[in-house]
């Protein structure tokens, strides 16, 4: 592996892509057919567009808004934005307008561009009540009729004349760059409170990317899947890396899509949350359990051989011959198939965004998948621990960065100082010094232990450990991956805080638990029906006693209440990043939990 670029902000990784000559630095899916975008390209249209800003009043310091899915435009507007000193602050495009609105004020924006007519309705519907917005540019579609609104296009085109007749007004800006210039805004997406917005200058993130990017493989031949939203900051920095080695990135059309772009794309890497990987081991058993037999048997049988492999792998001990050469049968026969769904390229995967459970990561890896687990917060650009290559171990989240120093504090809290430490919340000292104690340390709010030999477990959020009527505190997090991994069950949160006993909120993976009724002679009309009949509800306390095992009174799950739809972005319960935000929650299914808890306690009181 080749050391880091060498580099003091981030236009010098835009300067080096650029000047890479590539034909497919980036590319996307345009009406339906995969379009290139050369680093020659790139380079003209994020000069022109930076000068194009420039025009539209935009000057160092100032705020640029991107409310836009993953695509080229979006690295084009982020480094045009940085090339005149000012701040690209992203913006999910989940957000409805009241929240686009609430970034656009808090932040100032000047200028926002968004990608479609779908987003143009949401900045124009709060634009009156944002009196710090001048402009809006819009990427693709057509114009409405509404004065101080402009095309990508056009923009760049005015960009390119002012070039025309100064051939260093780019470069001159550029070169006032200094590392410690604020380069973006993260707001944070809000599963505890209000939004904050963490300020990360451009040295915090060129720390994190030249550390980084000096464990993984990352080469000009190298061809990148992203689709992580780019307005969270692991994949924004994934990125940033990308572009440091002169990968070439390929934005996927969606999460809906992703099984398509894996085939199209064939990439040899990509990030992704914990939940897709769940969801991509949850297909892969879907899939098995309709398969013959003999295939089921094929199928348990390379496991184990993969599991064993694993086990001694992880110990740094060799794998015998015999096993190699079953390992290798194992790999032709079933782990093949499952690296051609991605592509038939593959080389790794990284994880990050929350805890990644330790036997979906164990399944990966014993099929020769390799996911390198990461932590890290927005407030630390991110990445403070990984998994590398001649370095990991699964279920942690790996090793401390170098320049980086964690320590874990007297109640748990994993505390941090280093390079990659944001400057501080957007207008928000207090909250500042919250979480950024007298002493320099940012207090992260995740609970977590180091092993022997230096590798870290999250064990939970400090604001999410449940404390129990009898002040007992619980970690939910790992009770609630035992529960996703039954196969019934699609997602699960715990209940508990203020109450004398655990409960579960459960949503069926309804796919399986059909065939379960069908064989089982249940009957139904809809999934209401299902989840109420007694056998389905005797099914699930099967399960849950399983999971409960010989757990102490406080860890076992004593009620539960069958949830119909699925937690979701759109439906309030889950973040972009697909992280639970457990008060919407607590607060959606008020009445299913007070029926839980008053239930369970008329059937204690009659016992």
């Amino acid at each position: 592996m080749k050391d880091a670029l060498p580099a003091r902000t981030l236009l010098d990784y835009f300067d080096y892509a650029a000047g890479s000559g590539k034909p497919n630095l980036l590319c996307s899916k345009v009406n339906g057919e995969w379009k290139n975008v050369s680093a020659e390209e790139f380079a003209r249209k994020v000069k022109g567009f930076a000068l194009g800003l420039a025009t539209l009043g935009v000057d160092r310091g100032d705020r640029v808004a991107i409310l836009s899915e993953n695509r080229p435009e979006w690295p084009m507007t982020d480094f045009a934005t940085l090339a005149l000193g000012a701040m690209s602050v992203p913006i999910y495009i989940t957000y409805f307008a009241p929240q686009v609105e609430y970034i656009l004020k808090d932040c100032e924006a000047k200028v926002v561009v968004v990608s479609n007519a779908v987003e143009l309705r949401k900045v124009l519907d709060v634009r009156s009540r944002c009196p710090n917005l001048l402009h809006v540019v819009l990427i693709e579609g057509e114009l409405p009729g509404v004065d101080r609104i402009s095309t990508f296009d056009q923009v760049v085109r005015r960009g390119e004349q002012m070039l025309a007749t100064d051939k260093l007004a780019f470069d001159e800006r550029v070169s006032t760059i200094e590392p410690g210039d604020f380069a973006t805004i993260i707001y944070t997406s809000g599963t505890t409170g209000e939004p904050k917005g963490a300020v990360l200058s451009h040295g915090n993130f060129v720390s994190n990317v030249m550390t980084t990017s000096k464990f993984f493989d990352v080469t000009e031949e190298t061809i990148a899947l992203s689709f992580l939203p780019l307005s969270h900051v692991f994949e924004r920095m994934v990125d940033y890396l990308y572009f440091s080695r002169r990968a070439s990135i390929a934005y996927a059309e969606s999460i809906e899509k992703l099984t398509d772009n894996f085939q199209e794309i064939r990439p040899h890497v990509f990030a992704a949350v914990p939940r897709v990987y769940e969801k991509m081991l949850a297909r892969v058993q879907a899939a098995l359990e309709t398969a013959p037999s003999m295939r089921r048997k094929i199928f348990g049988w390379a496991t184990d051989q993969g599991k064993e492999r694993l086990g001694l792998l992880e110990g740094g001990k060799d794998v015998p011959g015999f096993l190699d050469l079953k390992f290798k049968i194992a790999d032709k026969l079933v782990f093949s198939k499952i690296k051609a769904r991605l592509g038939g390229r593959f080389q790794m995967a990284i994880s990050g965004g929350a805890p990644l459970s330790k036997e979906v990561a164990e399944f990966f890896w014993g099929a020769d998948v390799k996911i390198y687990e990461g932590y890290g917060l927005t407030e630390t650009s991110p990445v403070l621990t990984c998994n590398r290559p001649g370095a990991w171990k699964t279920g942690t989240v790996g090793k401390v960065i170098p320049g980086v120093t964690v320590k874990i504090a007297d109640d748990g809290e994993i505390i941090v100082k280093g390079p990659n430490i944001m400057e501080g919340y957007w207008k928000k000292p207090e909250e500042t010094s919250k979480v950024i104690d007298a002493d320099g340390w940012f207090h992260t709010g995740d609970i977590g232990s180091f092993d022997e030999n230096g590798f870290l477990t999250i064990t939970d959020r400090k604001k999410e450990i449940l404390v129990n009527a009898y002040g007992k505190n619980i970690a939910p997090a790992p009770i609630e991956g035992a529960l996703k991994m039954v196969k019934y069950v699609a997602s699960a949160v715990l209940i508990g805080d203020k109450q004398k006993f655990l409960s579960a909120l459960i949503v069926p993976n309804f796919d399986r638990l059909e065939n379960w009724a069908i064989a089982n002679g249940v009957e139904w009309r809809n999934k209401q029906d299902l989840i109420r009949h007694p056998k389905c509800r005797a099914l699930f306390q099967q399960m849950l006693d399983i999971v409960n095992g010989d757990e102490p009174s406080e860890r076992r799950i004593k009620a539960f209440s069958l949830i119909e739809n699925d937690f979701s972005i759109d439906g309030g319960e889950l973040t972009p990043t697909l992280k639970v935000k457990r008060r919407v929650i607590a607060t959606k299914y008020a009445q299913e939990i007070d029926t839980m808890y008053a239930t369970a306690d008329a059937v204690a009181h009659e016992d």
